[in-house]
């Protein structure tokens, strides 16, 4: 009987973990579509943007700009912006950037930290390394791609770091997204306008092409930090949406197995007291 009542809780905790996990599912892939669109249409605006420095690049002095160049006195110090979740619950997704994390950087300690995400920030006080700011508690994160350029565009003029890296998870579907590492500072426009074959177009710009590339430059950054951060909260919601639906799939799965044991227990305890009933009829009779 004791097995009987156990095996019903159990059955009980099963459904409600099912349809707790049935409803995170059915949220994180609601966030996920708007995070997802948001992905998209920023690296159209990204691809865009980046066409233009390749075309100004061509037509203007790239090393007279400080934030083209290296700076002098190279320590060897960087600065690495690592955006992870707040919150868990999305598979191994932050457990595969923090290992390339470390896969990346085997010098860590050296370098000073910026993070979006908890499991970031936690992550990184855990491993010894130097948290220089966080803004985990900002949301959304990309309100807060003003200030966070500011504050590494400073730090590298001043020549306190070398160079700005972004860690994030990349989104290419639901089912797949990668950690990745991209530069931002100093900006290689020259290296990558190897990779970008540019229409080459006459035309006129206004007050001048050094001052729209200068102007364009901060936009350039911030872009490239506002695109990571919509990659990794689209990635964020995948994962989570994935995840889920794998828990509720295991849990329906034990429903199935507990109710057979649940019947087999039911089955064995009837045949039980028919098999007692018996005895003491024939007992009796005899």
């Amino acid at each position: 009987m004791a097995s009987i009542r156990l095996l019903r809780g159990r059955i009980r905790s099963a459904k409600n973990i099912a349809q707790i996990t049935k409803a995170m599912e059915l949220v994180a892939a609601s966030k996920m579509k708007k995070a997802q669109a948001a992905a998209i249409a920023g690296k159209a605006y990204a691809h865009k943007i980046y066409d233009m420095m390749m075309e100004l690049a061509e037509k203007t002095d790239v090393s007279n700009h400080p934030l083209l160049m290296p700076p002098k006195g190279l320590s060897g110090k960087r600065a690495v912006i690592l955006i992870s979740s707040n919150k868990g619950l999305c598979g191994g997704l932050n457990t595969n950037l923090m290992r390339y994390f470390l896969s990346t950087y085997a010098d860590a300690k050296k370098n000073s930290y910026i993070t979006l995400g908890k499991k970031g920030a936690e992550f990184i006080v855990r491993i010894g390394c130097t948290l220089g700011a966080d803004f985990s508690a900002t949301s959304p994160f990309s309100s807060t791609v003003p200030a966070l350029t500011e504050l590494v565009t400073g730090q590298y003029l001043r020549g306190e770091i070398d160079a700005v890296d972004v860690v994030y998870s990349e989104f290419f579907s639901a089912l797949r997204q990668s950690p990745k590492r991209k530069q931002i500072l100093p900006l290689r426009v020259e290296g990558l306008g190897e990779e970008y074959e540019a229409v080459k177009t006459d035309f006129v710009i206004e007050p001048s092409v050094s001052e729209v590339f200068d102007l364009l430059v901060p936009q350039y950054l911030e872009n490239q930090i506002r695109d990571a951060i919509l990659q990794s909260e689209a990635s964020e919601h995948s994962a989570r949406m994935v995840a889920m639906r794998n828990a509720t799939d295991n849990a329906v799965s034990l429903i199935g197995e507990l109710t057979l044991m649940y019947n087999k227990a039911r089955q064995e305890k009837i045949t039980y007291e028919i098999s007692d009933m018996v005895t003491a009829r024939l007992a009796v009779e005899g």
